[in-house]
């Protein structure tokens, strides 16, 4: 295989080379996945359990180095970057228990009219085999092993692709993981094109489970064609964050500077929309735009940078030309927008239609649109009024309002005085609508990786 270079999206630098696989080369790993599927399903689950904690060791005593990695292939802060490694062995953790509690269920069989007490029935879990994990590059590390970590653990081999500008990360957790005694032909890490790679592997028949993360198109067309499979599917968003006339100005505009920015807005669940009530939305603005104003943009490398760069600098001008259409068509840019190579300065844009491409597509940048609200009746309405489900926030002291957005905003998550930017590994995670099929969460993804046998043993009646 050709070698490709991988370089900082800051300053272009090559900060490693990874082997190009073609399509003449799908046929072998998924061989060789055949091969480990079978070894590692007849392994008992304290041995992988095992295994899998020594390479959650292995990777908390490289957290420096994983962080280091991270940084420089995402251009994301070596703040962030740190921290993201350092959940890494935690998932590794969760990942060995809940994969080794594969627990059926006992079935009353003598409720049945007619039946006996000769029977007994119990269900069985088995993991599915072959799993391809296809990952995005905004989180290499975490988002790596949510698929991997509970598809490993239960019993599966997994083919690994990896986002094509962020392959190392998943390079260096596949070594931490080789090192913990991981047999070969279970986890293979697989780069290259990803329509080309893509489309091969989430269609071949010997694939049991394709788990996506990405946009929405991508993920419609992996349905398109994966054939009789088992999909997860994460998704595409647009999270909505309503502040109402009684939030807390100051808590809300503390959190909506974080939940818009971090990763440069290059987040699933960051927060996009911002519905404020209208009674409010100038104590709101003025509260959040010196907060906004204050986050440190830069060298990713640099202990006090919080945001880095978008991925690619086409990536940055997109993000753009986004904003300054949106100005065009008759909103407000409070502050930020400017462009510097792959660098976004944090935006607000207000005044927004919610109705607008502004509002309804995803960003994936660092910038929010605010729009204003007269009620929590209203601001539901809006907030429910895009293609996408995945996560929503609320800010607000009323329990009335608190109750009504749990049960009639349509999104996956719902944060009750937070952001949608807050993620627990172990609670289930995925969205409704175009944002997505299945859940991941260590237990969800668990669930996902496996599959239920009803067992049913016929005795003859004493």
């Amino acid at each position: 295989m050709t070698l490709e270079d991988i370089k900082s999206p800051f300053d272009g630098a090559v900060i490693g080379q990874v082997p190009v696989a073609s399509l003449k080369d799908v046929d072998g790993y998924l061989s060789r996945a055949e091969v480990g599927a079978k070894l590692w399903r007849n392994t008992p689950a304290h041995v992988r359990s095992a295994i899998i904690l020594k390479a959650a060791t292995i990777a908390e005593e490289n957290i420096e180095e994983l962080a280091q990695i991270i940084s420089g292939e995402t251009g994301k802060s070596i703040v962030e970057a740190r921290a993201e490694a350092s959940r890494c062995g935690e998932i590794f953790r969760l990942s060995s228990f809940e994969g080794s509690q594969l627990y059926g269920s006992t079935l009353p069989l003598d409720a049945n009219k007619g039946t006996g007490l000769d029977k007994l029935g119990f269900t069985l879990r088995q993991p599915v085999g072959i799993v391809v994990a296809i990952s995005p590059f905004n989180y290499p590390g975490l988002l790596v092993l949510h698929k991997i970590g509970p598809a490993l653990a239960v019993g599966n081999a997994v083919v690994l692709k990896p986002a094509r500008t962020t392959p190392l990360t998943a390079f260096a957790i596949a070594k931490y993981l080789k090192e913990a005694g991981l047999p070969d032909g279970v986890l293979q890490v697989i780069t290259g094109s990803g329509s080309v790679l893509g489309d091969a592997l989430v269609s071949d028949p010997r694939v049991r489970k394709v788990s996506f993360t990405g946009s929405t198109v991508t993920g419609t067309h992996i349905a398109s064609i994966a054939g009789a499979k088992k999909l997860s599917l994460e998704l595409g968003s647009s999270c909505p964050v309503i502040v109402m006339d009684d939030a807390d100005i100051e808590y809300a505009a503390d959190a909506v500077a974080l939940g818009g920015y971090i990763n440069a807005g290059q987040v699933c669940i960051s927060v996009q929309r911002v519905i404020v009530h209208e009674k409010v939305m100038a104590n709101f603005l003025d509260a959040l735009k010196p907060r906004v104003e204050a986050i440190k943009v830069g060298d990713p490398k640099s202990a006090d940078t919080k945001v880095g760069t978008l991925i690619s600098e086409a990536e940055a001008i997109r993000v753009e030309k986004s904003i300054a259409t949106a100005v065009s068509e008759g909103a407000t840019l409070l502050t930020g927008g400017a462009r510097t190579g792959a660098i976004v300065m944090p935006a607000i844009v207000c005044g927004v239609n919610p109705k607008s491409a502004f509002a309804q597509d995803e960003l994936f940048g660092p910038a929010i649109a605010v729009s204003s609200t007269t009620g929590i009746t209203d601001a539901i309405s809006i907030a429910n009024d895009s293609p996408y489900g995945l996560g929503a926030g609320v800010f607000t002291k009323n329990m009335d309002n608190s109750i009504q957005a749990a049960r009639e905003l349509d999104a996956g998550s719902i944060h009750i005085n937070w952001t949608p930017l807050w993620r627990a590994d172990l609670m289930p995670y995925g969205g409704l609508k175009s944002s997505g099929i299945g859940k991941e969460g260590v237990r969800s993804t668990v669930n996902e990786m496996t599959e239920e046998k009803t067992i049913i043993l016929h005795g003859r009646s004493w």
